[in-house]
Order: C-alpha cells, then sequence, then structure tokens
C-alpha cells in the first residue's frame, strides 16, 4: 500500500476487459490518482495525442493493456490492421513515456508472439526460436516489438519498463461480439444461443484437438499490479494458470456450464490455430510472487453466471 499510495497510475484500455478489473484494483489499493484514458479521447496511433495524453494525467506509472484484438476470425480479416495499430500504439507510449520521464513503463505482450512450434510448457527463452502461428503473427509481432523497445531503452537509457505474456483471458466482462470475440465467450455464446433456439448442434472451428490455457481476468489483474510493484527487469515473464485445455475438452465443459445438451460439430475446413499453448510460469512466482489462485472450472462457472446476468438484464457486452 506504501508503493501505491504515491503513484498517478495511467491504464490504457483502462475500460476494456482487462483495464476494467486492473482500474477497480487500483482504486482499492489507494492510489494518489487512477487515469483510464478513454480511445474516444485520445487516439493512442498518433504520437500528438499521446504527448497530449501525458501532459493531461502527469503519471508515474503507466500500464499499457490497450490493444486491438479479436479471435482467429477477426485475425485472419484484419492482419493489417492488427499490425499497425498495435504497433503504433507501442511505439508512441513507450517512446513518449521515456521522453516525459515518466518513471515505470509496464508493457502487455501476448501469447500469441510465441513461435509456432514452441516446445511445451513454453519458457520466455523461447520467445525467439521462430516465427508466430500465421493466423495471428501480424499481431503477435506487433506486440513483441513492446519487449524489442523495453530492451533497447534500458540498455541504452536506463529506462525502467516490463514486458508481460498473459496467456488467453476469460471471465466476467469479457467480449462476446460474435464478430472479434475469443474462444471461450465464442463458444458460450453459441451454446446459449442454441438454447434459446432448441437447436440440437452447434459448429465449432477446427478439429478440437489443439489445447489452449486460460488467465481469470481477476488473476491476470493481479498478476500485472504484483509485477508493477515489485519487479524492474526487462526480462519477459509469462502469466498464466498451468493448466492446458484441448479445444474439444473446452468445448465440452462449456456445453455443460451453459445447459447445452446438442452435439458439437466440428468444420475442419478452418485452422486450429497454434497447435498448443501451456506456459512454464516459473518466472513469475519467482520474480514478483504471483500464482494464479482461480480454476479453470471455477473461472467459468463464474463467467458464464456473469453473461446470464447480462442476457436477462438485457445488457449486451
Amino acid at each position: 500500500m506504501t508503493f501505491w499510495a504515491g503513484q498517478r497510475v495511467l491504464v490504457t484500455g483502462g475500460r476494456g476487459f482487462l483495464g476494467s478489473h486492473v482500474v477497480r484494483k487500483l482504486r482499492d489499493k489507494g492510489c494518489a490518482a487512477v487515469f483510464d484514458a478513454p480511445h474516444a479521447d485520445y487516439d493512442l496511433r498518433e504520437r500528438d495525442e499521446v504527448i497530449r495524453l501525458y501532459r493531461d494525467t502527469q503519471p508515474t506509472l503507466v500500464i499499457h493493456l490497450a490493444a486491438v484484438v479479436g479471435g482467429i476470425g477477426a485475425n485472419r480479416e484484419r492482419p493489417g490492421e492488427f499490425f499497425y495499430d498495435n504497433l503504433m500504439m507501442g511505439a508512441h507510449l513507450f517512446h513518449e513515456a521515456w521522453k516525459a520521464a515518466v518513471p515505470k513503463f509496464v508493457g502487455i505482450g501476448t501469447i500469441c508472439a510465441y513461435p509456432k512450434f514452441t516446445p511445451v510448457p513454453f519458457r520466455e527463452d523461447h520467445l525467439w526460436d521462430g516465427y508466430p502461428e500465421e493466423t495471428n503473427a501480424p499481431y503477435g509481432l506487433a506486440k513483441k516489438m513492446l519487449l524489442v523497445q523495453s530492451q533497447a531503452y534500458r540498455d541504452q537509457y536506463g529506462y525502467n519498463s516490463l514486458f508481460l505474456l498473459p496467456v488467453n483471458l476469460y471471465g466476467p466482462g469479457d467480449n462476446f461480439d460474435p464478430r472479434s470475440s475469443h474462444v471461450i465467450p465464442a463458444l458460450i455464446l453459441k451454446c446459449l444461443d442454441a438454447v434459446d433456439r432448441r437447436a440440437d448442434r452447434i459448429e465449432v472451428w477446427g478439429d478440437g484437438s489443439a489445447t489452449r490455457e486460460f488467465l481469470y481476468v481477476e488473476d491476470a489483474a493481479d498478476a500485472i499490479l504484483f509485477a508493477s510493484e515489485r519487479y524492474n527487469s526487462s526480462d519477459p515473464v509469462n502469466l498464466g494458470s498451468g493448466e492446458e485445455i484441448s479445444i474439444k475438452e473446452l468445448a465440452g465443459k462449456v456445453a455443460a456450464a451453459a445447459g447445452f445438451t446438442g452435439r458439437i460439430a466440428w468444420d475442419t475446413s478452418k485452422p486450429n490455430g497454434q497447435p498448443r499453448r501451456k506456459l512454464d510460469t516459473t518466472r513469475a512466482e519467482e520474480r514478483f510472487g504471483f500464482r494464479a489462485r482461480t480454476t479453470f472450472d471455477d473461472g467459468l462457472r463464474r463467467t458464464v453466471d456473469w453473461y446470464l446476468k447480462q442476457r436477462v438484464a438485457g445488457v449486451s457486452s
């Protein structure tokens, strides 16, 4: 609490899925000020807008969560947008933070930065061993440039910054827009819509063999705050739960949680994405004491319950 009491924290993307949880936790810690920088007020792709943002907020700590994100479909449809927007936001925010003498910058990367055939579990030392999975490589590489920038600016200028690599996130507040949602909200939406229509089947991309690891959003927010307070290195750090699950098993769990009892049909003409994802999370525990607390089954139940309440209330995510 002593650390946070004097901090003026700027959270880009602070009104988004992960950002809203981070902002709430920061306010609970009694920060001197917390700014969530709405996109409507500042276009973070534009250098002058970033300079204005820093002038307006005068932060002592920046947590950069803003990103253009989406599932496999969105990444395939908009690769140029995913590359340019994420690259420009990261480069401008980082550079202007250094120029403005902001004491610390926390950059959030993505598991999509890892090579397509990374040995499992993914260790941070594997980041440069190959090209990312093709369907989301532009996004993954754009975000990975924050790591390059962090290490370069630390080497040349002694600038204090971090680079964190969260695995796929899920939880209350997730994006349930079918045009851009990730796999868990997309499956929840498919199953609940099928229940409403009394349909006897849903269709899912791929063959179900790919595996993923998921981190509950509350745990991810805790990890970011732990790192912000306790970690001062440009060595990249994985943030994950340590639980690996196949997409086929995931679909079954989501169907059960949503009350869908019909058949799951696999569209094998669509891509699986990266074959396996599971992180080695040793570094996070050793360097700033983070270990995920929420089991996948508990997190999924909370996510489905939250979304059901949104549907009943007529609130779209």
